[in-house]
């Protein structure tokens, strides 16, 4: 652990045993998958009867019911049937469940290591050997009807360019779509997300729109996957949702003047960096004049690759600056931990 100047830098190295060895391979490969009709392709394991549907109702049975076989869209079970049937194919093909998120498997072989990402009907497929991966698109292409959409470029809002020796993440076309659906794309851009002083916590004015309020800001805690930067402004927005004003109101809009100056800003990803995980923190003391608790802020790097960020007010409150400093270089390393 080094200490420099008000700053806490938590330092740590992977392990070099054999599962982290295997992500030493440089990912080579990145496609993604579009599955037609999903929810038809579960099995559902409980017992499920449906009315006879419009236009085919059995003449001599008019009072029966159907029962399913397999899922239909509508019904509760469905997305839980349908992943069901996907997962278990998956670990027939040789896949892991990552116990970090459950969408996302991996499998680990001779011909090299495949990660599989999926969020309802949406797969992204990526692989040590090209040759490797297609074979998995083909055998999941057997057993589910499926598009092949090429190299990935867009997923779930995130545009993906590439660039030699690696890949740049931004949302610059969902951050434009909410400039114009808030009216803010003409608006003047600022160079920082909030002002200094902002003076938020204690702020008085005329009551705002809670629905709207709660809309926007929902939408650019969306935007902060890609855009670490303004994660800090958007936390502290968060703060007054029960009870906006319109001054909370101007320091959302100052958040969009400055998204408008950085649209295209995003998160850079190197494909050959050493595999050192650390981790900068930070914290304001009693930066709240209302409840006096402070405000921890982290960022976590995988070589040059900023994997985790975050920004959060303490529980309660540090009677003192290190007091605050150590409770955000324990934040800080708490994730880092649990990423090793």
């Amino acid at each position: 652990m080094n200490v420099v100047g008000s700053r806490w830098v938590c330092k740590t190295k992977l392990k070099s045993d054999g599962s982290i060895d295997r992500y030493k391979a440089r990912l080579v490969d990145k496609g993604q998958l579009d599955v037609k009709n999903a929810f038809l392709h579960g099995y559902l394991q409980e017992e499920v009867y449906v009315a006879q549907p419009p236009g085919f109702i059995d003449s001599e049975y008019p009072n029966h019911v159907c029962s399913l076989m397999k899922a239909l869209y509508g019904l509760k079970q469905a997305p839980r049937s349908w992943f069901d049937r996907f997962s278990l194919y998956l670990l027939h093909l040789g896949f892991k469940c990552s116990r970090a998120d459950s969408s996302l498997f991996v499998l680990h072989c001779t011909k090299g290591t495949i990660l599989l990402l999926m969020y309802v009907d949406d797969i992204v497929i990526i692989g040590s050997s090209p040759s490797h991966v297609q074979e998995i698109i083909t055998a999941l292409g057997k057993e589910f009807a499926m598009k092949d959409l090429g190299p990935l470029h867009f997923f779930l809002g995130i545009e993906v360019t590439y660039f030699d020796g690696g890949i740049h993440l931004n949302q610059s076309k969902y951050a434009t779509e909410l400039l114009k659906k808030t009216d803010m794309i003409m608006a003047r851009a600022v160079n920082t997300p909030l002002a200094q002083k902002h003076g938020l916590h204690e702020a008085q004015g005329s009551p705002a729109n809670t629905s709207v309020y709660r809309s926007i800001v929902g939408s650019l805690q969306y935007l902060t996957l890609t855009k670490p930067n303004i994660t800090h402004a958007v936390n502290l927005a968060s703060q007054f949702m029960q009870t906006p004003n319109s001054e909370h109101f101007q320091a959302v809009k100052r958040i969009f003047r400055y998204m408008k100056e950085t649209v295209q800003l995003g998160l850079r990803l190197i494909a050959k960096s050493p595999l050192r995980l650390y981790g900068f923190s930070d914290a304001d003391w009693g930066g709240c004049t209302t409840t006096r608790r402070s405000t921890t802020g982290y960022s976590v790097y995988l070589g040059a690759n900023c994997i985790s960020w975050a920004s959060k007010k303490h529980h309660t409150v540090a009677r003192s600056s290190a007091e605050a400093e150590y409770r955000a270089l324990a934040s800080a390393a708490a994730e880092i931990t649990w990423i090793t």
